[in-house]
């Protein structure tokens, strides 16, 4: 399915991990995916929500009000603990790595929860940011779209409908429906 995406769209689903990253969320879900998004404010899908005042920061704002970010690495900063130089001392010592989580199946199991902003490649989506993804290709199929375009992206948003980036959408005061279809004209 990767391969339908566009370069931007393709971008717009990798940049979701790094802001996951940022956040200090070891996941990536739909906030992140609407997130990135907003990174992209010249497109025309996404200027329906920039033009409405949604943009990347108040959405990012809107996000850490929500969830917060990495409530346990901000408790141990706070008392003097880097997490970051502690990962990077352990892994001078071991080899990169030495902290991960080796993965399920593993007979050696380590706790990961020491580390202080998981690697973006590493960051899981969850299970409705996958079905942002799958939606985002239905989405494209009933607009007989040859390929996968931002604006997809967040139609795949907007129908998944219960993750909390289209909570952001709508706690920001916007009428969802009428996002939706202003999305879909945008895509022709």
């Amino acid at each position: 399915m990767f391969e339908r995406f566009t370069d931007r769209a393709r971008q717009v689903v990798l940049r979701a991990q790094q802001e996951a990253a940022g956040l200090r969320h070891g996941y990536v879900g739909t906030e992140h995916l609407l997130l990135s998004l907003l990174a992209e404010p010249d497109d025309p899908a996404v200027v329906v929500l920039v033009g409405s005042g949604l943009d990347h920061e108040t959405a990012r704002q809107a996000v850490l009000r929500l969830l917060g970010a990495g409530e346990d690495a901000q408790a141990l900063a706070a008392i003097g603990v880097d997490l970051e130089a502690v990962r990077e001392a352990v892994e001078a010592v071991f080899g990169e790595g030495a902290l991960d989580d080796p993965g399920e199946g593993s007979e050696v199991r380590r706790r990961a929860w020491f580390r202080s902003e998981p690697k973006a490649r590493r960051s899981p989506f969850t299970a409705r940011a996958r079905k942002v993804l799958e939606l985002s290709l239905r989405e494209s199929i009933r607009l007989k779209s040859g390929e996968i375009a931002v604006g997809h992206l967040l139609l795949g948003v907007l129908r998944e409908g219960e993750g909390l980036g289209v909570r952001v959408i709508a706690d920001h005061g916007l009428d969802v429906n009428a996002v939706r279809r202003a999305v879909e004209a945008t895509l022709g």
